[in-house]
């Protein structure tokens, strides 16, 4: 077997693995959840029957009760199909990851369940792929191996771009989709300036007028707070810069620390601001347990 088939054989190995976990805990757990949290787009007519003591009387059919001299009124049901779109944050940093996975594949679990969870809802699903620019698009559909497809995309997509510009992802969504549709952005957020203020809030404050975006931010608890053992060869992992650092610094870890408290503080504040739901998960975190939760806050 040659090396291109052994490639494929554990790409496929990866999704499938990915699929009996994920599948599983979206039939058992999030299905139900899901479908409270993710409302459809209204009511839609379903069927006229008799009047039974106790229903509103503003459902009258008048033109049948008319006919059948009898009262009869207008059943209504939920319009529940929805498009959901994942937007994938695949830039160079979610590659991190000092416990049993990288952001990434937590990043590509959590993505698989909400999938799931869609397509058990007869849902539409479609994702988006961005790290500096957005890199692929696939359009929403239905059906397992559409959604199979876009597993096999988060596992195995290689980026062409380094870092991460949420605006550009945002917009993107925007302009590609005119009706308004469930939103996940699935992103470790890193998207700021030097002093730790988020680069994308114009690009947000349009998105959540036109769509139902909910955030579930990935990190890693290594990022936000170095670990005191010395001189350490460190590489920024979208900037490609290397560096020693001296991690028995007091001053060093305190600084390193501070600019992601302000990362963090920022990104809370706009999601604040502009109502968005959100949900923060670690890579050393159960995800079900954050999920849930997120779910039953909506």
């Amino acid at each position: 077997m040659d090396k291109s088939s052994d490639r494929t054989a554990e790409l496929l190995g990866k999704v499938r693995k990915i699929e009996i976990k994920t599948r599983g805990l979206s039939h058992q757990i999030f299905a139900g959840e899901y479908h409270s949290a993710f409302k459809g787009r209204g009511m839609a007519f379903s069927e006229v029957r008799e009047y039974q003591y106790g229903d509103d009387v503003r459902n009258m059919d008048w033109n049948v009760t008319a006919r059948m001299r009898s009262p009869y009124i207008k059943v209504f049901e939920e319009e529940r199909e929805l498009t959901v779109v994942l937007l994938i944050d695949i830039s160079r940093s979610n590659l991190f990851g000092t416990s049993t996975r990288t952001k990434r594949d937590l990043i590509a679990e959590i993505a698989a369940v909400l999938s799931f969870s869609a397509i058990i809802n007869n849902d539409k699903v479609g994702a988006m792929f961005f790290s500096d620019h957005v890199e692929k698009f696939i359009p929403p559909k239905k059906g397992r191996s559409h959604l199979l497809h876009i597993i096999r995309e988060v596992i195995e997509y290689e980026p062409e771009g380094n870092r991460t510009d949420v605006g550009a992802a945002l917009e993107y969504l925007t302009n590609a989709i005119k009706k308004k549709c469930t939103c996940f952005l699935l992103s470790d957020m890193i998207d700021a300036d030097s002093d730790g203020n988020p680069r994308y809030e114009d690009a947000l404050k349009v998105a959540v007028n036109r769509h139902d975006l909910s955030v579930i931010n990935v990190y890693d608890p290594r990022e936000r707070e170095l670990p005191d053992v010395g001189l350490v060869s460190v590489k920024d992992a979208e900037t490609g810069e290397s560096a020693w650092v001296n991690t028995s610094s007091r001053r060093m870890r305190s600084g390193y620390g501070e600019w992601f408290r302000k990362v963090k503080e920022g990104m809370d504040s706009l999601l604040v601001k502009y109502s968005v739901d959100s949900v923060s998960i670690s890579t050393s975190d159960d995800y079900v347990k954050g999920l849930i939760g997120f779910f039953q806050k909506r």
